[in-house]
């Protein structure tokens, strides 16, 4: 009896190629898959070609503008994503069963929030918990909870995602600022500082300053306090951030309240999670023991 050799290949992949496979359909280019995953671009490469070799078929086509996926890799990139979502449920499932006050913990939170009302506290979570390893994140952009990058958010925002827990700890308030040399001269028209991509004057500019002229837009609003410190014109500024300047004054003018507000999130799945409660109550205790400053209280107005 001849005994036909299988030509089936013997496709036990595991969740680790699957991350390599992912990383490489997201960034299209194994370099940016390597800074995805932590690991050198060669690695990238190895395993990918490994996991074609495994599955007998070519996932990625090599162009001179990086990788692009196959008609078999399209195929595969759905049900990849499923185990991804399963993978990190299972993740974030263990870390929630975690009791223990020790052990990594990463933050994301706003850079000037961090600066301005957290890192000044924060030697007294360290002494009160030394063996939770800290990772604060200070990022303009949306850190992904639910892929565990991060365990808290501390974020300025007026409706968090659905899927995250958590509560608005202080609205967010603000005012119109400049020197007092800009204020003193009366400069007319009055100059303003605008976030950038505004494409008409916002309000506040409208009914307090109606022939106002653009000095300069922004993107950042420390690059705007910035610019209003050095005397290019007025901005509408975070009570917390500018009354902690000691350079600019406060324009004793009625601005329509932000439905913003400083928000401790976290994912729901690491609600029971110890030294991430630990973590979300000193937050809120650290922010609400500075709520005059976030609403304005402590502002120093021109002429006073």
């Amino acid at each position: 009896m001849i005994v036909q050799k299988s030509t089936r290949h013997d496709s036990s992949m595991n969740w680790d190629d699957l991350r390599y496979f992912l990383a490489l359909s997201r960034e299209g280019s194994v370099s940016g898959a390597g800074r995805t995953l932590g690991v050198n671009h060669t690695t990238v490469a190895r395993r990918i070609t490994a996991l074609e070799s495994l599955l007998g078929t070519r996932l990625f086509d090599r162009t001179a503008d990086g990788y692009e996926m196959t008609q078999a890799a399209e195929n595969m990139y759905d049900h990849a994503l499923q185990i991804e979502t399963q993978a990190l449920a299972i993740d974030r499932e263990i870390f929630g069963q975690d009791a223990e006050l020790k052990g990594p913990l990463k933050i994301t939170i706003a850079h000037d929030v961090a600066n301005l009302l957290l890192i000044p506290r924060l030697v007294e979570f360290r002494e009160a918990y030394p063996c939770i390893d800290l990772d604060i994140l200070t990022t303009k952009g949306l850190i992904d909870l639910t892929a565990r990058e991060a365990d808290i958010a501390v974020r300025l925002t007026s409706k968090p995602p659905d899927f995250l827990i958590g509560r608005e700890v202080v609205p967010l308030r603000h005012g119109v600022y400049g020197t007092t040399e800009y204020l003193e001269h009366k400069r007319q028209p009055a100059e303003v500082v605008l976030f950038r991509g505004n494409t008409e004057m916002p309000p506040w500019v409208n009914e307090h300053f109606p022939d106002a002229k653009v000095a300069l837009q922004v993107d950042d609003v420390g690059t705007m306090l910035t610019a209003v410190r050095n005397g290019l014109g007025l901005a509408r500024i975070p009570c917390y951030i500018a009354d902690a300047d000691p350079t600019v004054r406060r324009l004793d003018v009625r601005l329509t309240p932000s439905d913003w507000g400083i928000w401790i999130l976290s994912h729901i799945d690491l609600r029971c999670t110890a030294r991430v409660r630990v973590a979300r109550e000193f937050l809120v205790s650290v922010i609400e023991q500075q709520r005059a400053l976030v609403m304005g209280e402590h502002s120093r107005y021109f002429g006073s």
